[in-house]
């Protein structure tokens, strides 16, 4: 891989050197200030974080807070009675909804609720009807609405949410320094279960690597369904995201975009994330 990606340091500069000496800086206008505070160019930071994956969440999971998130969290499950009395617990929502992509939604606890205790087998239930997939997934995975308590509290499902929220925190943490680095983690290990654009269009993470990796404007999330499609499908080969070495080099394209757009447009607002929300790593 190093062959193909002998352009790279030109294009951000050495990975200890300021945005000042690349490629991106100079065209898009911010010399003399670095593409992530960390002084590290985004490809180099994905490499990084690619091969001390493991290591990191571990540490992660290690760290005071994180610790204390997830044992309040098998606590809460460990004491709740029925699901109702588990999603009215905030510990355990801090660890499931983030675990499940959807931790910013925990301000809302009667959506939540009603949304997690769907009955996905039926078409009218919430979870089906909310535009954020991740929901259904959710809410599918665990079943309160058939089997209670009985999926959550399986020591496996504890340990998996548990391992879950600890990497999901820290790929929070990799954004602060590097734009977009949590995404192309997440992508990378989502592609090659992707089989066609609704897929894409459905989760939020995927989502915003495609559209932002193929240049399509941020507004396309507001237009109709088969616009958005075609928009996709006329410039991306979907099987292509079966082959390793091409979502390699996808999410490196998605990081480049990412990093140069909040580099030249620190304070713009972010459409896209208003549309859609951060996926998590359980479903």
């Amino acid at each position: 891989m190093s062959g193909t990606l002998s352009y790279l340091p030109s294009l951000f500069g050495s990975a200890t050197s300021t945005g000042g000496s690349s490629l991106l800086a100079t065209l898009y206008g911010y010399a003399g200030q670095s593409s992530a505070s960390s002084g590290q160019n985004p490809v180099t930071a994905l490499l990084s974080a690619e091969r001390n994956e493991t290591k990191s969440v571990a540490a992660t999971a290690a760290q005071p807070a994180v610790a204390r998130d997830i044992a309040a969290f098998r606590a809460g499950v460990a004491n709740a009675k029925d699901p109702a009395s588990l999603l009215a617990n905030p510990a355990v929502m801090k660890v499931l909804l983030t675990a499940n992509g959807l931790g910013d939604q925990i301000q809302y606890p009667a959506l939540v609720r009603k949304a997690l205790l769907s009955d996905t087998s039926d078409p009218n239930a919430l979870a089906n009807q909310l535009s954020n997939t991740q929901w259904k997934s959710t809410a599918k995975t665990y079943d309160f609405a058939n089997q209670g308590l009985a999926v959550i509290q399986n020591p496996k499902v504890l340990d998996t949410l548990a391992n879950a929220y600890a990497e999901v925190t820290w790929r929070q943490s990799l954004d602060a320094a590097t734009p977009g680095l949590s995404d192309a983690l997440t992508f990378r290990a989502q592609a090659a279960s992707v089989t066609s654009v609704d897929q894409i269009l459905g989760d939020p993470v995927l989502r915003r690597v495609v559209t932002t990796a193929l240049g399509i404007p941020q507004q396309i999330a507001f237009q109709e369904l088969p616009a958005q499609e075609k928009a996709i499908s006329s410039r991306l080969d979907i099987t292509q995201l079966q082959d390793p070495r091409f979502v390699e080099k996808f999410a490196q394209r998605y990081l480049v975009a990412a990093a140069s757009s909040a580099s030249s447009s620190s304070t713009a607002p972010d459409l896209m994330s208003l549309a859609v929300q951060a996926r998590g790593l359980v479903v």
